[in-house]
Formats: structure tokens, sequence, C-alpha cells
């Protein structure tokens, strides 16, 4: 008698739309279709927080495994490029640099190259700030930008979040994903082992799965509403707290990088897209009234307004375990920080990598919840540092809100950096962090934390070498960036969307 048997395919449910929910649910089908029955539970009655418009350049790998052409992604969901972010305001009143996603001229072996930047300076060599030598900088400055991987810049986009999400839907669904459409009343769980079983529907039906993702936004439905996971604050590091969106019309030609500026109880930002532009104001309510808050942003707006505001509430922090038991949290579920470095969308996009790189053949082990959830945190924690660092390296002392950033008490592996870098000019990064030596620099240098030390390796150049080092470096940058197009052309050329 033949007794083999081909196991059940195992079914994942995920919980929820928006970019989160149909990033999981197009990977897992384009990835593991063959082995899965996923399905997706999403409600047009509820509606996308919506706001997450500016990325980071990870999601450009994650969209090669997802066989996405990136043409035809940035045409539909009315995309622009992004070289950095343009940070107003936030070392002191008047100050302006950016974070570019370029790298800093040239290391070697024994240090980075700020130190070959900073013995230059004390040498008296050059007057030019770091982000001289780095390409995408000098090109955001002057309103440049080149796509495609043959170009060798390093870009990220700025999208439509509701476009961006019906592009992932159809996606998804061309890979075998089930959409079902319906609210979800109720989640079961199993009275022995406390899984999740199923989902009660508004309409009656049922849905049952092995394994849950829970997407349902800050509401956390499964991992908090069902299983009860805590949450682990971090408002004392980033104080704000609320928000509120609104589109603007455009005014010009796109600029190839996001804006943040700082106000006096948190700061505001634009993002421009080929259609239109997406501004916002993120603070704290402890310093400012919402109606204040709103009032600063409509004064300092751009563009004419063409939606109405839009307010959310949030706390920032993660979930203590963001795999519990068989429900898996990805985006706003799972934590939020903040959008003054974008990092939202490249969160989701890493707990599903890391699901991918850890999903359960068949019994879900303990073993594979731990590591999930020690990646998880890792990575969460050192991203808040390295959003702390804005906040915390201000000069400001003119609102009682800059006052208590400055002044507040920061993890001491933050503390530790800081210090480092002020005492040597070195950054010590762990082999999996994701800003890099150059994001660090930049934001330091930029908010007037200054090594009062290079590394000794530096002099072993000749002061007339290392003139010509830097200036030879400098050159290239501009040589690179004068054969660049403007953004809008190469927009025109590369991607240009269909009218509204």
């Amino acid at each position: 008698m033949n007794t083999n048997t081909t196991p059940a395919r195992k079914r994942v449910i995920v919980a929820g739309g928006g970019t989160s929910g149909w990033l999981a649910a197009a990977a897992l089908g384009k990835v593991l279709g063959k082995q899965l029955d996923v399905s997706i539970i999403e409600s047009e009655a509820i509606g996308r927080i919506g706001v997450g418009e500016a990325t980071i350049p990870p999601l450009r790998t994650f969209h090669r495994l997802l066989g996405i052409n990136e043409r035809q992604l940035m045409s539909e969901i009315q995309a622009t490029f992004k070289l950095g972010i343009e940070f107003n305001n936030w070392g002191n009143e008047g100050d302006s640099y950016i974070h570019s996603f370029g790298v800093n001229g040239k290391d070697c072996w024994a240090c980075d190259f700020q130190h070959f930047w900073l013995a230059g300076r004390k040498k008296g060599l050059n007057n030019d700030l770091i982000g001289a030598y780095c390409r995408e900088l000098i090109a955001a400055k002057q309103g440049k930008a080149m796509g495609g991987d043959s170009s060798g810049v390093q870009y990220a986009y700025h999208l439509d979040a509701g476009l961006y999400a019906e592009f992932l839907k159809r996606l998804a669904i061309g890979n075998g994903v089930k959409h079902i459409e319906g609210i979800i009343t109720n989640v079961n769980t199993n009275e022995i082992n406390g899984n999740i079983d199923s989902l009660d529907m508004q309409d009656g039906s049922k849905v049952e799965g092995d394994l849950f993702i829970d997407c349902t936004g800050f509401s956390g439905r499964l991992i908090h509403g069902a299983l009860n996971t805590s949450y682990k604050p971090y408002g004392h590091y980033l104080p704000c707290d609320s928000a509120v969106a609104i589109q603007t019309e455009k005014v010009g030609p796109p600029r190839p990088y996001t804006q943040a500026i700082a106000h006096k109880f948190g700061w505001q930002w634009r993002i421009p897209l080929q259609h239109r532009v997406g501004n916002g104001m993120v603070y704290s309510s402890r310093f400012v009234s919402d109606d204040e808050a709103l009032s600063t942003l409509l004064a300092n707006l751009e563009g004419k307004p063409i939606t109405e505001p839009r307010a959310f509430k949030y706390a920032t922090g993660r979930r203590t375990k963001v795999w519990n038991k068989n429900c898996i949290a990805i985006g706003l579920s799972a934590g939020f920080l903040e959008p003054v470095e974008s990092t939202s969308i490249h969160l989701a996009m890493s707990s599903i990598l890391r699901l991918l790189k850890l999903f359960p053949q068949q019994e879900i082990k303990q073993s594979y919840i731990d590591e999930f959830n020690k990646q998880s945190i890792e990575e969460m924690d050192r991203v808040r540092n390295f959003i702390i660092l804005h906040y915390h390296a201000t000069e400001r002392s003119d609102s009682a809100f800059w006052r208590y950033c400055k002044n507040m008490e920061i993890p001491a592996e933050l503390a530790h950096r800081i210090q480092l870098f002020r005492d040597t000019g070195t950054i010590p990064l762990t082999e999996k962090e994701l800003f890099r030596t150059d994001s660090w620099s930049q934001v330091m240098l930029g908010q007037h934390i200054m090594p009062e030390t290079y590394h000794p390796i530096v002099d072993m150049m000749e002061t007339v070498e290392l003139e010509r080092f830097l200036e030879g470096l400098k050159a290239k940058v501009n040589q690179e960036v004068a054969q660049m197009p403007s953004h809008q052309n190469f927009i025109d050329h590369y991607c240009k969307a269909k009218p509204m």
C-alpha cells in the first residue's frame, strides 16, 4: 500500500492591505507561491494610512526580487528620484545640510574618508563641507538625477503610496495571491496552544490559516488585540507623537530630495512627486496644540492645497515580540519610529525578507521565532538610535521642545558613538547596520559634531599629496555631476507618468 502523501500546502493569511500588506503578499506569492496558499484580507471601507511616500535605496533590491520593471513602476506611481534628505534648521536655526545616499570621497583600510577631509581642514587645504566629495549630494543641490542600475547612482524614490499599494496589489494577484474583500470582526485563538486558528468576517464567513501576517496598522488587531503582545515605547527618545498630512499642487520642477524643515515643536516634510507634492508636520503634542501645528504647516506650503488635512496620532516604539505564536507583525503593527529618515517601508520590507529566509517548512519551531525576534529588535533599535541623533545633536535652545531634545538622556550605545566621533572621528559600525559610515558622518557633521582629531595614518601623506588627493576627488565628483541631466529632464526621458 502506498503511504506517501503530499503534505498540505501551508495557508498564509495576510490581514490588512496597504503598502506593508501588499508587499508581504507579493513577495510570498512570488518566492513561495508554489508551496503556499497566500490570501490577503483588505476592505475598501478601511482607509490606508498612505503618507509613507519617501523611501531609501534598499527597496530597489527588493523590487528586483519581485521582478518589477523600474521604469514601468515609476511611471505608474508618479514617482520621482530621491538622492537624499535636506535638513533645514536642525543643528541650529538657519542651518541646512543634506544627508545623501552617496559615498563621501574615498577611504582606506585603516580609516574612513572623514579623517582625510578633517586633516585637510586642519591644514588649511580646503574649506569645503564633506558633501563636496559626494556625487549624489552635489547632484541633489544642483537639481540633477539619474536612475537605472547602470548609472551607478545611489537613489531611492518619492512615490504615491496609494498608487504603489495598487501596483503591488496587481503584482500579488498576478502571483496567485487570493484577495478577500471584507472586514475582520473577530480573531479566534486556540484554547490549547493560544495560536490563531481563524478570522471571523463581517459577512459571516470564516478564514482559516496556519500562519497569520498582521498588517493591520497601529491597532495591531492580531498581534496586540488577540495575542496581547506588549509594546516597548520609545517616546522618551522620540518625543513626537502626532502628524498631519496634506497634498499640494506642484509649483516647479521636483527636487531630487526630500525636505525636512525643523520648527519649534517638530518638523515639516516636503516630498515632490510628478503630479503633486506631499506635505506634513510631525510634532509633539506635549509642546504644541494640534491647531497651531496645522496652522504652521498651512503657512509654510509652497503650493495650493488639493486635499483636506489628515491627522494621525501614534506612539513610537516596537513590539516586544514581532513574531508571537503563529502571528508575525509587519509594518506599523510591529512598531513605528517616525518618518524623518523614511524607514517605515524599509522596515516592513526587511521583515518580509527575514521571514522568507526563516520561513518554516512545516511546523513552526521556536528557534525560528526567537531568531526572527532577535534580528527584528536589533534592527529597530539601531535605526532608532540613528533617528535620535537628529534630535539630540542640536544646538537649538529657542523652544522647550528643542531644549528637551538636546538635554534628554539617550541610549548608552548612541552616547558612546557620538563621543567617540567627537574624540577621534571614528564611527564603529556593526556588520548589519542599515545606515553606514557616510550617513552617520553627514548627519553628525551637518549638526556640528566636529571631531577633535583624525587618524594618524593620514599624516603618512605629504601635505601636497593630501591636497592633490582631495582636489582630485572633488574634481571627479564635479565632472560626473556635470554630465548628469536635470531631474525633470531625466524623468521625462525615463519614466514620465501619464497626466492624472
